[in-house]
């Protein structure tokens, strides 16, 4: 076999194989696709990080009212020597190691401020995992209803075009049997045509939609998810709660404030004297001390000696803030027009968070609504469809009022549809407008 052959037969197997993993669906339940949503999700990933970031954080806070402990190693080597009285001293090669400790005692409430700063970033960054979190749930739930909805219409449009072919077929036939004007059969092609036209780019709809969703569970778009929740059951939502206390970004906003007054206390404590104590101990050696002794007799011979020892110190400092023009006092009153400005946005916001949540839950009973009045209307549809199929077939209804009725079933079995998944969605955003999403 020939090199271009070989080529040829391994390029039809590898096409043909691409071709069948391509089309291995990937059966998927609403909670499925959110635990793959989340654990794909890179904006989740970055918030765990910061909330590791802000447990760090706090727990450096914790270590500033701790002793702290340093050491010290020195070398020096100095030329000239130095004159002392007729007396050189050499320190030629002179060392210095030390250990000191210090221990704040009193910072003017600053340390404390601090630390409890850092537990509200803990918390805000705790309350800003579970609002990304709730952004991913719905941005997943999104996805999923609106696959499932294009999904049932293209279904809805296959049997539709299937009894549009039918009609045609019949139309056809009844046409060469002399049975039917040729102004029928070509309104009948018309409007399966159309009918083709629509089913096509309902299925290009559903490519898209779920290419969407493999993007938001994390897998190639060569993936085909087939969602598996698609039974509804429609049941009136009942009490829904008003209440917002439990939505992230609300406690967002309330530990906004609490990190001003901390900024208060901070500001204050600059105007506070400080206080602390530092112990410390250094061992020094190689310093010599060189002169001329007299002997006796007039002779004089040379003296070194060497000093090595060691040196204690216990030292408590105090510093007394006196005068800085006014910039302690400018600072407080900026920290305090700081919470003011939260305190504002935290009004601003919890109304415009009660606005919305009215607004969800009037999405949901809306919804509900809408699915009654849409099945009713389905209803009404299939009925008159069969009654006008039933006068066609006895020939005592024109293809016009049929085709009407056709139209008026596609629309009314796409608005179900509609409705249906659309109420699945303001479902969703209830819970995330209440904070309950999880």
């Amino acid at each position: 076999m020939k090199i271009k052959d070989i080529c040829t037969v391994f390029g039809a197997v590898l096409l043909s194989s691409t071709a069948v993993r391509a089309q291995q669906p990937l059966p998927l339940t609403l909670a499925e696709c959110r635990e793959r949503a989340l654990a794909h999700s890179e904006e989740l990933q970055q918030a765990d990080n910061r909330l590791e970031q802000a447990r760090l954080d706090r727990r450096i806070a914790s270590t500033a009212a701790l002793p702290k402990i340093e050491g010290s190693a020195t070398g020096a080597y100095v030329l000239p020597d130095i004159d002392m009285m007729g007396m050189e001293m050499r320190m030629r090669g002179t060392y210095m190691a030390g250990l000191t400790l210090t221990q704040p005692i009193y910072a003017g409430g600053k340390i404390s401020a601090a630390r409890r700063m850092a537990r509200i970033g803990e918390e805000v960054a705790g309350e800003q995992q579970r609002m990304t979190r709730m952004d991913v749930l719905v941005e997943a739930d999104n996805a999923y209803w609106t696959l499932v909805a294009v999904d049932r219409k293209v279904r809805m449009l296959e049997s539709y075009a299937a009894q549009m072919d039918t009609l045609y077929t019949q139309t056809s036939a009844a046409f060469k049997a002399g049975m039917a004007i040729e102004n029928d059969r070509l309104r009948v092609e018309a409007k399966r045509s159309e009918i083709h036209y629509q089913l096509q780019k309902a299925r290009n709809g559903a490519d898209l939609c779920r290419m969407s969703l493999c993007r938001v569970i994390g897998v190639g778009s060569d993936v085909h998810p087939v969602p598996t929740d698609t039974l509804f059951r429609l049941s009136a939502p009942g009490e829904l709660s008003s209440e917002l206390e439990t939505r992230p970004e609300l406690r967002m906003l309330e530990r906004q404030v609490a990190v001003s007054e901390q900024q208060i206390r901070d500001a204050r404590s600059a105007m506070l004297p400080t206080a602390g104590l530092s112990l410390g101990y250094t061992y020094y050696g190689n310093i010599k001390l060189q002169s001329m002794v007299d002997a006796g007799g007039g002779n004089y011979i040379p003296y070194t000696q060497e000093f090595r020892d060691g040196l204690g110190l216990a030292m408590v400092a105090v510093k007394v803030p006196i005068f800085h023009w006014g910039e302690s006092r400018k600072k407080l009153r900026k920290a305090r027009y700081e919470l003011q400005n939260a305190q504002l946005d935290l009004q601003k916001n919890r109304r415009l968070m009660s606005l919305e949540v009215e607004q969800a839950i009037r999405n949901v009973e809306d919804g509900y609504r809408m699915i009654q009045t849409a099945e009713l209307a389905l209803q009404q549809a299939e009925e008159n469809l069969r009654v006008m199929r039933n006068r066609y077939a006895a020939q005592m209804a024109p293809l016009t009022d049929l085709l009407d009725a056709q139209s008026q079933w596609q629309q009314a079995a796409s608005n179900r549809i509609e409705a249906q998944t659309q109420y699945r969605i303001y479902e969703t955003e209830y819970l995330r407008s209440t904070g309950t999403l999880e």
